[in-house]
């Protein structure tokens, strides 16, 4: 059935629809948060006195407890719920978003970014498994792709926000602003209903523990072992969308952590010269009109491609265009290039929610989630560093190539995915 995403609001009951904007407005406040850092990174290097190599490694320490976080996130949501674990999570985030603006030294900003991240791989798997399991299996892909698409108005959100503060005054006020994503969880708390799904699943779950002789393991209510997405028949399918995600957050946070300083930079440092305000217009135009359509379009896609060829079509595409983004040297192919960079290398992701909830059952859906995904971003957080260290001896341009390396990887892993369009939650 041909529907729009306006065609699919409509189509949802109130409860659908207030479990949609939950997710996603917390995943588009965990961008807004995450990706504040980036976007002051040249001013925190200068007053800080942070090189190239170590500005990646602070964004390398957040990405591994991003991925830390996603893991016990999941285990929460499995165990306590899906509502309640997202909105620790966004507590999480937010306050320590806050906290980043009051650091004096590096150390007390690598710590305050570490725990940000915890929270910030918590959010993505709980609110995914909780629209998951409350949207009908016909609208889920479209459901789970309108979530992902809120990152790119988080991040465009930040991009307006950090510029107009640094306008007027000095990057910590930008991460004071970090804390407002705080108040959802009123929100959320009042008026988000938990998974009817996760609920029953909880009733008919053994109260008290219990040993499965023949699988040699003990069972207690709400917590099978974590081992049990290396066996048969998950291993394979683990193992596939870990890599998949890997290579895919390695190329992103590579490409999209260093954009900004790239295009605001010196071009005798190996920028593009383009200053706050031409960074800041460049970037929001890059989110809304690149990043945003490439997210919810991937939904649409899968549901008439299917699930593996659309992760291969986006991955793909992304490969050959990040090398010709990277020799762009005027603003206006920078723009253009940029956005159809960003529609391709960052629309992929919604696919990571799909056919992660289609793969796995209720009883492991959360921290499968957290693991396939988080579990990567812990894998992939070398991406800063390696691509500042690689930025500080040969330049960014050269050091994006790796970034269209990596993406290719990920459209070879998505050959060996299961095709999952159509099949019902379990």
């Amino acid at each position: 059935m041909a529907i729009g995403p306006i065609g699919l609001l409509r189509q949802a009951t109130s409860e659908q629809r207030r479990t949609l904007a939950a997710a996603a407005l917390g995943w588009m406040l965990d961008a807004f948060d995450a990706m504040l850092y980036a976007l002051v990174l040249t001013r925190v290097m200068r007053d800080l006195g942070m090189s190239k190599a170590t500005s990646g490694l602070l964004y390398t320490l957040t990405l591994l407890a991003s991925g830390m976080g996603g893991v016990l996130f999941g285990f929460l949501a499995d165990r306590i719920g899906r509502k309640r674990a997202l909105m620790l999570s966004i507590l999480t985030y937010s306050i320590c978003s806050f906290a980043s603006g009051l650091s004096t030294t590096v150390l007390m900003l690598a710590v305050f970014r570490f725990i940000l991240g915890l929270g910030m791989g918590g959010e993505w798997n709980t609110g995914a498994t909780l629209v998951a399991e409350t949207w009908p299996d016909e609208f889920r892909a479209k459901a789970m792709s309108v979530v992902q698409s809120s990152w790119a108005i988080g991040y465009a959100l930040a991009a307006l926000v950090s510029g107009i503060v640094l306008h007027y005054a000095n990057w910590r006020y930008v991460f004071f602003v970090g804390i407002l994503p705080a108040l959802i969880t009123l929100w959320i708390r009042h008026r988000v209903p938990e998974s009817e799904m996760w609920t029953e699943h909880q009733k008919h779950e053994p109260q008290g523990g219990s040993f499965d002789f023949a699988q040699g393991r003990s069972r207690t209510r709400g917590n099978e072992s974590f081992f049990a997405l290396f066996r048969a028949p998950y291993r394979k399918s683990s193992i596939v969308l870990l890599l998949l995600n890997f290579f895919g957050l390695f190329a992103w946070w590579g490409l999209f952590t260093w954009i900004p300083p790239y295009l605001s930079l010196p071009v005798e440092q190996g920028g593009r010269g383009l200053g706050i305000m031409g960074t800041t217009t460049l970037l929001i135009v890059l989110n809304l009109f690149g990043m945003f359509p490439g997210y919810v379009s991937f939904g649409w896609v899968a549901d008439h491609l299917g699930r593996r060829k659309s992760f291969m079509l986006y991955t793909f595409a992304a490969a050959l265009l990040v090398p010709l983004y990277a020799m762009a040297r005027s603003p206006a192919v920078l723009l253009v290039l940029g956005m159809i960079v960003a529609f391709f290398g960052t629309g992929f992701f919604s696919g990571s929610g799909i056919i992660g909830s289609e793969i796995f059952p209720t009883r492991l859906r959360a921290r499968a989630l957290g693991f396939t995904y988080n579990g990567a971003r812990t894998m992939s957080s070398i991406a800063p560093y390696v691509i500042g260290r690689v930025g500080q001896a040969k330049g960014l341009s050269w050091a994006f190539y790796l970034c269209g390396a990596a993406f290719f990887l990920a459209s070879l892993m998505a050959t060996q995915l299961p095709e999952t369009r159509g099949r019902s939650l379990e």
